[in-house]
């Protein structure tokens, strides 16, 4: 389920303040030396460092 555009645009990186984009059913960071994939659960973006994947 992919999200609102309007809520897309407000969301950044909490690790490093960098926009987000969707990617399946995650919201990976633009940032250059961050990169986290954060995972989006029942529609609801789970912006937590803890909870975020680093992809290889």
């Amino acid at each position: 389920m992919p999200l609102e555009a309007g809520l897309l645009e407000i969301l950044a990186c909490p690790a490093c303040h960098a926009p987000l984009k969707e990617q399946d059913t995650e919201l990976i960071c633009t940032g250059q030396d961050c990169g986290l994939a954060y995972p989006v659960r029942d529609g609801i973006p789970v912006l937590l460092v803890d909870e975020a994947r680093n992809p290889a």
